[in-house]
């Protein structure tokens, strides 16, 4: 994470004036994603003790209230960005941003309450209560910026069209190590294979992300600057 955002705010070198912006709120979701996983990490380590090929818990609880403070800045910012590289008109790129950003915090906000829950039952009500955001989100990316791709300059449509759909992709991930507990998972296995899959996924969705964001930003600066440059004439 710590690389990915380097190289993103390193990288706006590359870009036009206009983009530089997508670039550094990238980098930011990045170094943000940085700082709480090593939080995540010290927790982790406080929690549990390894002795040899025995591990035991320390009594200290381990705190995965860090990895949702973290969506709730991160997620919204990642939405953010992907309409910024789109340079839509400005009262567009404010009301896709305002809505995607508020529905990605109440997503984030609903499914807290039951990942901390004892019982599968709360676990379900608030996974439910978080997916009608989410499926907003998804109607947003795919039919609401639909018309705006399309709006973008040809060679750039497929990249930006990946990357929306790898921002889905990843999110897939979310619900399903959500509902592990739900798949006779439980103690140690349940808390690993949460922590790996969520991790896995943060990976895609911010640096996997990031660096598609780039790439955009990068070739559409060049199909600017090869408009905006004047024809060469011969006497």
């Amino acid at each position: 994470m710590s690389a990915a955002a380097l190289f993103l705010w390193f990288g706006r070198s590359q870009v036009t004036p206009p983009y530089r912006t997508a670039l550094v709120i990238s980098g930011l979701v990045c170094a943000i994603a940085a700082y709480h996983y090593f939080r995540i990490f010290e927790s982790w380590t406080a929690a549990y003790e390894v002795r040899g090929a025995e591990i035991t818990a320390t009594g200290y609880a381990f705190n995965d209230a860090y990895r949702y403070v973290d969506w709730l800045l991160t997620v919204p910012l990642l939405l953010i960005e992907l309409v910024l590289v789109m340079r839509l008109s400005e009262s567009e790129t404010v009301s896709k941003s305002m809505r995607l950003g508020a529905a990605a915090v109440l997503m984030i906000a609903l499914g807290y309450p039951g990942e901390v829950a004892a019982d599968n039952g709360t676990r379900a009500l608030w996974g439910t209560l978080s997916t009608i955001p989410f499926l907003y989100i998804v109607w947003e990316l795919f039919r609401g910026l639909g018309a705006a791709i399309d709006r973008q300059p040809e060679a750039v449509r497929p990249l930006i069209r990946k990357a929306r759909l790898l921002t889905f992709a990843s999110w897939g991930f979310y619900p399903i190590v959500y509902m592990a507990p739900f798949a006779d998972i439980s103690g140690a296995s349940a808390e690993t294979t949460i922590q790996i899959g969520y991790t896995l996924a943060d990976i895609i969705a911010k640096a996997g992300v990031g660096v598609m964001i780039y790439m955009i930003a990068v070739r559409k600066s060049a199909i600017e600057r090869d408009t905006a440059a004047p024809a060469t004439v011969v006497a």
